[in-house]
């Protein structure tokens, strides 16, 4: 099981990161593994430790 470490972004906000890896696969990134466009997700929490994230549509770009 990989680990992502959750990140402080700013004073509102923390991030994680996604591996470039999974994204490639769904493709998200370019052919110099930069992300394509830009995309909309959703994230849920589902219970406690649990979070669900989910690649939202291009109508929602």
């Amino acid at each position: 099981m990989a680990l992502n470490k959750l990140r402080q972004l700013d004073q509102n906000s923390l991030g994680v990161t996604l591996p470039k890896d999974d994204l490639r696969i769904d493709g998200l990134l370019n052919e110099s593994g930069e992300l394509r466009g830009e995309h909309y997700v959703h994230i849920r929490h589902i219970e406690e430790g649990e979070w669900k994230i989910e690649l939202l549509d291009e109508r929602y770009s």
